[in-house]
């Protein structure tokens, strides 16, 4: 009895500790509370009345007309909730770019530069986003109102929506007041950052190891909702494809939940580095992108020629066939993508190389360039021969550009594009920045070498939770497709039987309804479906990696052909066991 008071009065500190959090979540927005309350809740709360009206009045079934005011309550509770969600994304913008922005800074603090520059130059930085405005903020109250900036760190902990960047500023504060050098806090500091980043990392991955779980569950609830939706009409006489129609919005609406949930909870760690500019010279990359939508194209030309009469069309590819599955009519357009995600995905793999191999060349590189106390090309000249893998094809030519006297910051530019990894390009510009300013390059190297270690060491931790939400899309997508299938051949195969039937001596007319029963436009709806889901699923697996959207259409393809290669199957094991 006592424990069950204890969980009750716990849930309840929960609940109010939520309400409070919500209530000044309000307060921390761009807007006023009341303007707000005018421009968005009333409106939302006006959408779910009509919501609610709407169901009341439309004559169609009860199947369909359920969907809409749970659309209008969602609309709701999204606008109350909506400025907690807001600070808590800027909450996580903050700590996916807390390692960067502070191993920056410590590279900066190293240089000759004023401490005051420091910050002055990160919150200058677009690319740092919200931590950015939050150091901006902190130079606004020194520049502006003439604060020390102890007392400007000081003041800003008690407004920063991230708890490791308060804790952050509150200890710089301290520091700084008590007259100690920024360069020496900060390099002290790297373990704590980095065990923070490491902390929030993880805990975001086992967010979304319970999210999978959750995702799992719904799924296979809508599945066997479409199943009833499919074979329940045919025994109660109600349209059958408006029931369809509308589990299958309400099927998508729940994968797109899911979708933004995750993505939101993803850490921010982007694998690829494209500057705009030089985009147009990855000529291997552009012409695999160009033969995968180039070659769609042409097959979905090719197969609508086919359905007018011109050409052959998909028959005259299968002619070894007596009647082409229309499932084959959405899964063959697809096949030239599989080229290229195969091709990013095979350069995406090159480029973890690459990061894995960066930190044993940058820290070699500061301890050479330190002890000999020579110049970048000087080290490279014997470094270049060491093995680093992938990366030392990039090193030799970084070695070239320097030795031919061309800019340090247009060589190491160059490095950094060849690499294509946003992590080189981040590190390396914040080495060259430090060296180029005075700093001691052996401590550089080790500070970039050991943060970089760790980041990688996430990434395989990232990795292994993306290999497990592979396999549980894989199966959901062949297990949820079988299901479909099997309650469109069931009421198929009734439908069929029912007409063999005399109506009139059997009376069956009032125990089946198959007169309704459109099985080609359900059936294309399926398939729908089956492609929906290989996309979204594709993106959700690319979002949870990290990865180069474009690498998706790998599983995209093979997602697609899977629940069409199944569908076939099911379609034709069903209708043999029935039959016999």
């Amino acid at each position: 009895m006592a424990t069950q008071q204890e969980q009750s009065g716990d849930r309840l500190d929960t609940l109010l500790s939520f309400i409070a959090e919500l209530l000044a979540s309000y307060d921390q927005l761009e807007m006023s509370r009341r303007r707000y309350l005018l421009t968005i809740l009333l409106p939302a709360f006006g959408f779910f009345v009509l919501t609610i009206v709407g169901t009341v009045l439309l004559t169609v079934p009860l199947l369909v007309r359920l969907p809409l005011p749970l659309l209008g309550l969602l609309i709701v509770a999204a606008a109350v909730v909506y400025p907690k969600i807001y600070i808590s994304q800027r909450r996580i913008q903050i700590e996916n770019q807390f390692h960067l922005v502070m191993t920056h800074m410590t590279v900066l603090s190293m240089t000759n530069i004023d401490r005051m520059e420091v910050f002055r130059t990160l919150a200058r930085e677009e690319e740092y986003g919200v931590l950015a405005e939050e150091i901006g903020h902190v130079v606004h109250l020194v520049d502006t109102w003439n604060q020390s900036l102890d007392d400007a760190c000081r003041r800003r902990a008690k407004e920063v929506p991230s708890k490791a960047l308060a804790d952050f500023f509150e200890r710089l504060g301290y520091i700084l007041g008590a007259g100690q050098e920024m360069k020496d806090f900060l390099v002290n500091e790297q373990d704590i950052m980095m065990e923070q980043y490491s902390t929030v990392y993880e805990g975001a991955l086992s967010n979304i190891e319970v999210m999978k779980d959750l995702y799992m569950s719904m799924i296979l609830s809508m599945t066997f909702a479409l199943v009833f939706a499919i074979v329940l009409p045919i025994l109660s006489g109600i349209n059958p494809t408006l029931t369809v129609v509308g589990v299958i919005v309400m099927f998508m609406f729940v994968q797109l939940g899911f979708f933004f949930v995750i993505r939101t909870m993803a850490p921010y760690d982007p694998v690829w580095y494209f500057p705009e500019a030089r985009f147009v010279e990855n000529r291997k990359l552009w012409g695999s992108l160009a033969f995968g939508g180039v070659g769609s194209m042409l097959l979905v030309f090719y197969m609508g020629f086919g359905f007018l009469g011109v050409g052959p069309g998909v028959d005259g590819l299968f002619f070894f066939l007596d009647e082409v599955p229309l499932p084959v009519y959405i899964a063959f357009p697809v096949a030239p993508l599989l080229v290229t995600g195969i091709v990013l995905r095979n350069e995406e793999q090159t480029i973890h190389k690459r990061d894995d191999q960066f930190p044993n060349f940058i820290r070699s590189l500061g301890s050479a360039e330190n002890a000999k106390q020579a110049t970048t090309s000087a080290v490279l000249e014997t470094l270049r021969e060491k093995d680093f893998g992938e990366l030392s094809p990039n090193i030799n030519r970084l070695y070239r550009r320097l030795k031919m006297r061309l800019d340090p910051d247009q060589a190491w530019g160059e490095f950094s594009i060849e690499s294509r990894s946003y992590l080189i390009q981040k590190f390396s510009e914040m080495f060259l920045v430090g060296r180029q300013m005075g700093g001691n390059t052996k401590l550089l190297g080790e500070i970039i070498s050991a943060n970089m270690n760790k980041v990688n060491q996430l990434r395989t931790q990232r990795k292994q939770a993306t290999t497990t939400l592979i396999g549980l899309l894989y199966g959901i997508t062949a297990a949820a497709t079988f299901a479909f299938f099997i309650g469109l051949e069931v009421v198929n195969i009734l439908a069929d039987f029912s007409t063999t039937l005399e109506v009139s001596q059997f009376n069956i007319g009032q125990i089946i309804h198959p007169g309704q029963y459109n099985i080609p436009l359900i059936e294309y709806l399926l398939l729908l479906v089956i492609l929906f889901n290989a996309a979204l699923s594709a993106v959700m697996i690319r979002t949870i990696d990290g990865g180069n959207k474009a690498t998706a259409y790998i599983h995209f393809v093979m997602l697609t052909w899977l629940g069409c290669l199944v569908a076939i199957f099911t379609r034709e094991v069903v209708s043999v066991i029935l039959a016999i």
